[in-house]
């Protein structure tokens, strides 16, 4: 089992997780961020840490395409393991539906 970032976490880019990350398997894209599904020890530790609740268990229902989608975006980013704000979006953003239009595969700066 691993965990995934999903959608919700597009236009917001919480952080919280990462700085509970004991194996620092969070990766940073321009407006969300990411899990490498083979690096994920599954502890569980960030999933609680999401105020957009993105994160969760690959082992839900239609997780698949998230866990491919977090392993693609994990090899092309830099990782992150220092807290940062969230994009000035977040609030507003947070739980709104289609942010998929949204994504962009640029990357974060990482750090």
């Amino acid at each position: 089992m691993t965990y995934i970032v999903n959608d919700n976490c597009i236009a917001c880019k919480y952080t919280d997780c990462v700085e509970v990350c004991p194996v620092d398997c969070f990766y940073e894209g321009e407006n969300m961020l990411v899990i490498h599904p083979d690096e994920c020890i599954d502890c569980g530790v960030c999933e609680p840490e999401c105020p957009a609740d993105a994160i969760r268990p690959d082992t839900e229902p239609d997780m698949e395409k998230w866990v491919e989608f977090n392993r693609k975006y994990s090899e092309m980013w830099p990782v992150i393991i220092t807290k940062k704000d969230p994009l000035p979006t977040a609030e507003e953003m947070d739980g709104k539906e289609g942010k998929m239009e949204l994504f962009s595969e640029a990357a974060g700066e990482g750090g």
